[in-house]
């Protein structure tokens, strides 16, 4: 656990945000190994099939997050100002709801995975692949939220190694999983959805034995009720909607441009797979430093000390920003290097340029996604979550109504860039709302 409430405002955030950062580097590795093996061993076709269930993993992801994200906002202040009876109550109602999510996540995505799919108008040479691997990763959805509850608990109490150690477990098990179900067992994409739940459901145990280890810290002292308190519920559940309604509708709108990518045909879709995958880990370490940003807000929030916040934002925005840069560079100087990893150049030369292409808009548009997180980070973490998702709205709005203009004119060169004037315009609320100081009353513990 890690008081964030004193002592060096940097190292903290370092510190913090290190761990988050190799967590998602190995948690995008295994994803990177699956979508490399899927490639290799069962071809463009079964890569293109898999690829088209990104955004609907994306999807349950996001309210899975958003509802432990909650959670975790309430958590973080309750830590800070020592309230431990309320930091017991709402990590047992964030649990219950959780468990909920993930029932629901499971049936819904089973009858309807098949119908999704088909309205985002994935090609018939792709379906079938698509529908195995997307109904195991719902029907199994339960390791996914498992994970997502137990390290948003010990994120938000500044743990952020126990979820790093849990996902490198992970992804070693992910691997060995790929390689013996594709290889050995010839089980077909099958092979790669149930070595990614099988090790998401590893991680999940590996926080939850740790969290029941630390308990006495989490305001567990053997007495009391185990049963969700409805104030508590209430208010998670409150907190949590803005956060994943906005997270959902920016997955929908995802999705909506995928459909978009698809009926481009198989070739662009690989492409845009291959170099997403790569797209997703990179900017990762934005990500991470605005994660603990959002903690080292919520924390300080809880004590009141707005000033360590403000400090804490300025040379949070100096880390991404200079992250940014360099991730931009070596974006656009390795882009069909990184991207030829994936794809074969002979077999595939239209995938190939495709990703490369739109590694390069993206690398670039780093530097735009450094300023909008830095400071939408701040305002999460203040509990402030309606501008965020006013925000989201934003964002979403400026992605699907700028790539649906540019595609018939540009092709998909008019979707890549639709990336960063997307998060041009979600920049402005929160950099508008945090210069108001409303932010500051939006306090939850």
């Amino acid at each position: 656990m890690k008081d964030m409430t004193k002592g060096s405002i940097t190292g903290a955030i370092i510190s913090f945000s290190v761990p988050m950062l190799i967590s998602s580097i190995f948690q995008q590795l295994y994803s990177l190994v699956d979508t490399y093996i899927v490639s290799r061993y069962l071809g463009p076709e079964a890569l293109a099939g898999v690829g088209a269930t990104g955004l609907l993993t994306f999807l349950m992801l996001c309210i899975a997050l958003g509802m432990g994200a909650g959670g975790g906002l309430i958590i973080a202040q309750c830590y800070g100002s020592k309230n431990y009876e309320k930091l017991r109550d709402t990590i047992i109602s964030t649990g219950y709801i959780m468990l909920v999510l993930a029932a629901v996540m499971s049936f819904a995505g089973f009858v309807y995975s098949r119908k999704c799919l088909i309205f985002l108008k994935v090609p018939e040479n792709v379906l079938d692949y698509s529908v195995t691997y997307i109904r195991i990763i719902f029907v199994f959805s339960i390791g996914t939220v498992l994970y997502n509850l137990t390290s948003s608990i010990l994120r938000s109490v500044g743990d952020s190694k126990t979820p790093l150690y849990a996902l490198i477990a992970a992804s070693f098990i992910n691997i060995g999983l790929d390689l013996f179900f594709i290889l050995e067992l010839k089980m077909g994409v099958a092979g790669a959805a149930y070595a990614t739940v099988i090790s998401q459901l590893v991680s999940g145990i590996i926080c939850l034995i740790v969290i029941i280890r630390k308990r006495a810290e989490l305001g567990f002292n053997g007495s009391g009720r185990l049963l969700p308190d409805a104030k508590n519920s209430l208010l998670i559940v409150k907190t949590s909607l803005p956060s994943t309604f906005q997270s959902c509708l920016i997955a929908l709108g995802g999705i909506s441009v995928q459909r978009l990518i698809n009926s481009f045909g198989s070739d662009v879709m690989a492409g845009y797979v291959a170099a997403n995958k790569v797209d997703s880990l990179a900017i990762q370490v934005i990500l991470s430093v605005g994660n603990a940003l959002c903690v080292f807000t919520g924390q300080n929030m809880g004590t009141g000390n707005l000033d360590r916040i403000k400090t804490a934002l300025k040379e949070s925005r100096i880390i991404m920003f200079f992250s940014a840069v360099i991730i931009a560079i070596c974006a656009y100087v390795f882009r069909f290097s990184i991207v030829g990893i994936f794809l074969d150049a002979d077999a595939n030369p239209l995938a190939l340029n495709t990703g490369a292409e739109y590694l390069s808009i993206v690398g670039v548009a780093y530097l735009i996604c450094a300023v909008m997180q830095s400071y939408q980070n701040v305002i999460k973490g203040a509990g402030d979550v309606g501008t965020c998702m006013v925000a989201g709205l934003t964002e979403l709005a400026g992605k699907i109504i700028f790539a649906y203009i540019t595609a018939p004119i540009l092709g998909p060169l008019g979707i890549w860039i639709s990336t960063p004037f997307s998060w041009a315009c979600g920049c402005v609320i929160p950099v508008v709302r945090y210069y108001s100081g409303k932010w500051k009353t939006k306090t939850l513990a």
